[in-house]
């Protein structure tokens, strides 16, 4: 028996099937957060995928009086807001602007009427691109580099799983080449860097 087991060669791929599985798992998180981020950031040019424009009117109801200062005091009571202007001025005889560290009033001297316009973060997707795009520095380096490890694993753990014409010497290897094929025919018909 033991003279059996001796001569048994050593099965590898049940091995690096239970590494690519498990290492899969561990890597789902991280390669939601970086997919969602990536389309995110990819579509720039069409919308922010870090903060979200609003615009409210206020209606106080009655012409405001006084200096350019005395009209932002009055408008920030009046919306509760208690946050020193970065800047107050008169755009024309009817309307004083006072600008907000994220959000500007567009106050009606007139009317009384504000409009309100600023930016809201989007939590969940400003904080997957600022990971993304390593904002945080330090220590995310050290993360972002072990799950392009992980990544690397991955890919060549998978590419050696399936054994014979289905696997790498067979209809694997045209998956490969064709993967493989995508960047290398986008740089060269894109003129490349």
């Amino acid at each position: 028996m033991a003279e059996a087991e001796a001569k048994r060669p050593l099965r590898w791929r049940p091995w690096l099937r239970a590494l690519h599985r498990d290492l899969g798992y561990l890597a789902v998180g991280l390669t939601v957060v970086y997919a969602l981020s990536g389309l995110a950031v990819n579509h720039l040019e069409d919308w922010d995928p870090n903060f979200q424009n609003y615009e409210v009117t206020h209606q106080l109801g009655a012409a405001i009086d006084g200096d350019d200062q005395a009209v932002a005091r009055q408008a920030l009571a009046a919306l509760e807001i208690d946050e020193a202007p970065t800047d107050v001025f008169r755009v024309d005889t009817n309307e004083v602007q006072v600008l907000l560290t994220e959000r500007t009033l567009h106050v009606r001297t007139d009317s009384g009427e504000i409009r309100e316009e600023g930016q809201r973060p989007r939590l969940l997707l400003r904080a997957a691109n600022w990971l993304h795009l390593n904002r945080g520095k330090a220590a995310w380096t050290y993360v972002a580099d072990a799950y392009a490890l992980g990544l690397l694993t991955l890919a060549l753990t998978g590419i050696f799983m399936i054994p014979g014409r289905r696997g790498l010497l067979g209809r694997g290897a045209i998956f490969v080449l064709l993967g493989a094929a995508v960047p290398i025919l986008y740089v060269t018909l894109s003129g490349g860097p």
